[in-house]
Formats: structure tokens, sequence, C-alpha cells
């Protein structure tokens, strides 16, 4: 039988023989997601509490063997499981209610198929304690070994399915912020402006994660907190609201007055910097290259001491592959720095000014990575965006 699957097969089974795994065991949520081409049981998409436990899906893929591939879900994932139409794993098991029962099921299956000895891929870091003890003690003599490594190069570069995912979650939150922006009015708080940014994203049919919230100088800390925002002040709206589990990540400033000079030119500057890591991002470019031209950039603009860059990987992960840096505000290994990038793989870059007297000064940018160059969705309301009751 030729099954066919939303991730590619052929890459995977390389990726296992490169790391002498027999077989891969996927248990977070978003890698069992783009395993199985966007499913996500609904019963426990936010939650995964079960009383004593906790929610564990379990997909195990044998290494050239798609046909052998197994399922462990929930003991009433049959309601997720039978009406997603295109659910292509051949062998269903909807069974458990604790993370140690998946793993005695996710055992057996293995032993079933003749898996009793080996290097087996798993997610050390979503794998629970006792999950790992039931499956070290059922399979002796199998190593279990990080699957991270394969589960994140297989997600860099999405499918056509995924990128519309990205491109309308991008479109939906700058359209939100246009809203946001045309709404706000001075004297309300951040708490305020973060709640009505969560309206519009979800009437935009998101899933609102988080609002990052800026106003004026003085204090950088950007929760959505008591704090009142104050008339010719800056107001920086950041956020990574998720379409079916895949994230736009964008940033945008707002303002209810005229900018002053000064605002205007630090903005203009940050834009340069956006405008200057694009120019290297297409296929084949080596991942470092935005940050060296971005930091050169930098370097060579009057406030440059104040401005900071970022460029990161995302999809169904805020940071995820491809990671281009090791000294970034997330601390992770820039392990593809040195790396190609390929077509297909969604980055996000993003340049800030942050100063205690002139403010928080940020723009950020979902970038999706082309034969030819790159694709900015959600590419609008770049510049001062006025506010204060325009609808």
């Amino acid at each position: 039988m030729t099954l066919e699957v939303p991730f590619n097969a052929r890459l995977l089974d390389e990726l296992l023989e490169q790391h002498d795994m027999v077989a891969v065991i996927a248990t977070s949520k978003h890698n069992v997601q783009h395993l199985l081409g966007g499913y996500r049981y609904f019963f426990f998409a936010i939650s995964e509490a079960t009383g004593i436990s906790r929610y564990l899906p379990a997909l195990g893929i044998p290494r050239g063997d798609l046909d052998s591939s197994f399922y462990v879900g929930a003991g009433n994932e049959n309601w997720g499981t039978e009406e997603y139409s295109t659910f292509w794993v051949p062998d269903v098991q909807n069974v458990s209610w604790t993370s140690a029962q998946t793993a005695e099921v996710v055992a057996e299956s293995l032993r079933a198929r003749g898996i009793v000895s080996g290097r087996v891929g798993i997610e050390k870091s979503f794998l629970p304690a006792d999950a790992l003890d039931v499956l070290r003690d059922r399979l002796p003599d199998i190593e279990f070994v990080e699957a991270l490594p394969v589960f994140e190069t297989l997600r860099a570069v999405k499918t056509p399915y995924e990128l519309e995912l990205v491109r309308a979650a991008s479109v939906a939150i700058v359209e939100s912020m246009d809203a946001v922006f045309g709404q706000v009015k001075p004297g309300m708080t951040k708490k305020d402006i973060s709640e009505m940014f969560r309206r519009e994203q979800t009437n935009r049919g998101l899933y609102y994660e988080y609002a990052l919230t800026t106003i004026g100088g003085g204090n950088m800390n950007r929760s959505p907190s008591s704090a009142v925002w104050e008339s010719g002040t800056t107001l920086s709206l950041d956020s990574g609201g998720m379409l079916d589990g895949y994230i736009g990540d964008l940033s945008r400033m707002g303002i209810d007055t005229e900018p002053t000079p000064r605002m205007v030119d630090l903005l203009n500057q940050v834009e340069e910097v956006q405008q200057a890591a694009r120019t290297v991002i297409r296929d084949g470019a080596r991942g470092g290259d935005i940050y060296d031209i971005a930091e050169k950039t930098i370097a060579g603009l009057p406030d440059g001491q104040n401005i900071r860059f970022v460029g990161h990987g995302m999809g169904l992960i805020t940071h995820e592959a491809p990671r281009l840096t090791s000294t970034g505000p997330v601390p992770y290994p820039g392990t593809h720095r040195e790396l190609p990038l390929e077509s297909g793989m969604v980055l996000s870059i993003e340049s800030w000014f942050e100063d205690y007297e002139a403010g928080f000064i940020k723009m950020e940018d979902t970038i999706i990575v082309t034969d030819t160059g790159w694709e900015a969705p959600g590419d609008e309301c770049r510049g001062w965006n006025r506010t204060g009751g325009r609808i």
C-alpha cells in the first residue's frame, strides 16, 4: 500500500537513517499536528488535564515503513479521528486516559512490529517521566534518544497548505492591529488595549496567544498591565496570533498625534534595518547573511547603539528552525546560521529601538523564503498609524 502523507516522507527516512533511528515517536501537539497534516484533537486542543494525568497523543513511524505507522489517542478521540477525512495512519488506537497508558500502548505497538532494539527517537521535553519509565521498562534493549533535530528539520520547509495558513494569520494580525489603532485612545490601559486586540483577532478567526503592548518611554515592560497610555506617546503592538496552530508574528506602531521628527527618524532607521535584512533572503542563501547585513546596517545608523535585530524561524512554534543566532533574547544554539535557507521556510525578522526617554519603537515582519527572494504577507500599516476613534 502506498500512503499519501502530508509531510516529506523521503526526508524523514533520510533523517532517521542519518541519526541511526529505527523509528520515531511524536508526542508534542505541534509535531503530531504537523505529521497528521493539521489534525489536533479539539477536546484537548488547549487543556491537557484528565484529572490524574495528562493527554498524551503519540504517533509512531518506523523507518522506511509508513504502512506500519500507528497512532495512540485519548479514550474518546474517535470524535476527532473519525471526522478528520485525511487521517492517514493505518493503525489508530484511541484507548488512553493517562500518559503511562499511552506509553504502554506505544511499547506494545513497537514490539508487535519487531522493534525491540536499536535507537528510537522520542521528544524528551514532551514525554512525561512516567511514560518514559514505562517505555524503558517494557523495551529494555531500545535506546531512546532525542528526536528534536529530526522533527525540526522536517518542519522547517512548509507545505503549500501550511504557507497558506501563515499568510492568512499574518494578514489577519495586521488587520486586527489596524482596527485597534482606529479605536484606541489615550487614557486606556495596556490591559484595555490588549483585550481590544484579542477581540479583533478572535473576530477574524485567529486564536489569540498574546499581545506585547509597549507605551511611551520610561518602562519597557510589555505585559498587559494597568499602565495608562498618554497622549503624544508611542504605542507598540506586537502579537503572535495563530490560525489552526500556525503563527503570524508582526509588530506595528501607533500614535494619537503627529509623530515628532525624532519619532519619524527613529522608525525610519528601524525600517532601514528591516528592509536591508530582506535583501539577502532567498532560496540557497546562507542563513547568517541576514544577521550580517542587519548588523552592518545598524552599525552605520545614527542611533545604531540602541537598535537591536532578531531573525528566527517560525511556523507551529514561535521560535523554530531555521535557528540563526545563539545570542538572541530567546537563548538556543544558532545551528542553522551556516546552512542555506530553503524555499518554503518561514522567518520572523524584527528590529527595534529601545530608549527610556524616546520610547520603544519596533517593526516585525513575517517573511516566507521563495525561490527568487521573499514574500511578506501582512506587509501593510508600516510607518506611524494614527489612532483615536477612526472606526
